[in-house]
């Protein structure tokens, strides 16, 4: 087996569900709500996104490369997003402020060829400093990174790593240590063993992160499944897509979804159960939990939506039947 496999399995292994005392649970739960409305009031309005799949791919791929804990390559995915979306941001408005100002020189596309030479720079400090974050884990090291850029073809100095590393964290005001849909699907999962479900967390958990990185690596047609199916029409105007965006940014939403599909996945039995502990907790309605869950598993077997046909790679597919019996064992 190789060292990213036990990484992996080792990390499964010593996670502990019923450790921490209701009172905790409860604060915590809060504080993810109060987090995730905050997150999906910012999100109106904006639009675009970064969470293309074969930069999620990369991210993944790197922090197994790198033995990293499966946090650290969604957090590396979220600051990656906010800093992307922030840069474009920037340049938008620069762009702006030229054309109106006719005195000023044009060098906004200049910007724009500077951020995209330096995107895989970007892209590993996002990664670098989401390792920072989960130091009990692993910090990857300047030497490491700079070996990893010189085998791509790129030339670096740890200076210029510092300095990526810098531009990251202004660009973002230091706020790096954003939430990621792992930490609210493991909250509920505490929740639901202590409310009495019928499916362990523990089992339900090796399943949720394979769904999780289904979803990651299908972002954009799994949420254009749901628009359609929200508005019952398959060609959204732009700006019912720009007021979806705030629902891509509903990480409770999407964990409620998580659990409800892993659910089916170990046990459809209990499936109805699940949902109305988790409806119960989040107070999210049953049509909303059951419309997300049905989508990621439809996706996940390769269904066709109605304006496309994404059907998910056959590894990913593997993975999920893997996760499933190795959890019934």
């Amino acid at each position: 087996m190789d060292r990213p496999a036990r990484s992996r399995l080792a990390s499964l292994g010593d996670f502990q569900f019923g450790a921490v005392t209701t009172e905790t649970i409860e604060d915590a739960l809060l504080h993810l709500a109060q987090q995730n409305e905050q997150a999906v009031r910012g999100a109106a309005g904006r639009r675009g996104g970064f969470r293309d799949a074969r930069i999620v791919e990369f991210v993944f791929l790197l922090s197994e490369q790198w033995c990293l804990e499966k946090s650290v390559s969604y957090q590396a995915v979220e600051i990656l997003e906010r800093f992307m979306v922030k840069q474009a941001e920037n340049i938008c408005r620069q762009a702006t402020i030229q054309l109106s100002d006719k005195t000023q020189p044009q060098n906004w596309k200049a910007l724009k060829e500077q951020l995209f030479s330096k995107f895989i720079l970007r892209l590993v400090s996002c990664v670098q400093l989401a390792s920072k974050l989960s130091f009990h884990y692993k910090i990857i090291s300047n030497v490491t990174v700079l070996n990893f850029l010189q085998a791509l073809g790129y030339l670096h100095t740890k200076e210029d790593l510092l300095e990526s590393e810098l531009d990251v964290l202004k660009t973002l005001n230091f706020q790096i240590n954003l939430p990621t849909p792992l930490a609210y699907v493991e909250m509920l999962l505490e929740v639901l063993g202590y409310n009495g479900c019928l499916v362990p967390a523990t089992r339900l958990h090796a399943t949720c992160l394979t769904l999780l990185d289904l979803v990651y690596l299908l972002h954009e047609p799994l949420y254009e499944s749901l628009l359609r199916a929200s508005i019952e029409n398959s060609t959204p105007s732009q700006l019912q897509g720009e007021k979806f965006i705030s629902v891509k940014e509903d990480f409770m939403l999407l964990a409620v979804g998580i659990i409800a599909a892993s659910a089916f996945i170990q046990n459809h039995e209990y499936w109805s159960q699940v949902v109305d502990h988790l409806q119960n907790i989040t107070g999210i309605a049953l049509e909303s939990i059951a419309e997300f869950s049905y989508a990621i598993l439809t996706h996940s077997v390769g269904a066709s939506t109605p304006s496309r046909q994404q059907p998910v790679p056959p590894h990913l597919a593997a993975r999920v039947l893997r996760a499933a019996a190795s959890s019934n064992t």
